[in-house]
């Protein structure tokens, strides 16, 4: 699956929607640099095409091939919601924040990694690439 574009994303035409923003925390221009050892915040902020009772986010790495990262209890979007709570309406704004750690082991070489949020049935609610490169903590 490919995912949507926005200003700080880039990508292609995808199954999930483009949210209304999105951005990585003091990154203001694609590819982001990530330092290994470090928290990376990324926010997103939606409009629910649906009623949401659950979500999970999933996020891919593409290293020459699609390589799965998980979150752990990080994958429970509901939980990171800032300004709303789960069961979501249909059409709410939403706004959720996505902390990830960038282990010492990634490696440090330009990656497109892709957000994706689902639902109870795996059907995408958005879904964005973005183009980063892991760096050495300074």
């Amino acid at each position: 699956m490919s995912c949507n574009v926005g200003p700080i994303v880039r990508g292609q035409a995808s199954n999930g929607s483009l949210p209304i923003n999105a951005y990585v925390v003091g990154c203001t221009e694609p590819p982001c640099s990530l330092p290994q050892n470090q928290d990376v915040v990324i926010r997103v902020v939606f409009k629910a095409p649906r009623i949401l009772h659950d979500m999970k986010t999933k996020v891919v790495a593409f290293l020459g091939i699609a390589v799965n990262y998980p979150l752990g209890q990080n994958e429970v979007t509901c939980n990171f919601l800032t300004n709303a709570d789960c069961p979501v309406l249909e059409g709410e704004i939403v706004e959720y924040s996505l902390r990830m750690f960038i282990e010492p082991f990634f490696p440090t070489v330009p990656v497109t990694i892709e957000f994706r949020v689902e639902d109870s049935d795996a059907v995408p609610v958005w879904c964005i690439r973005l183009p980063i490169v892991i760096v050495r903590p300074q």
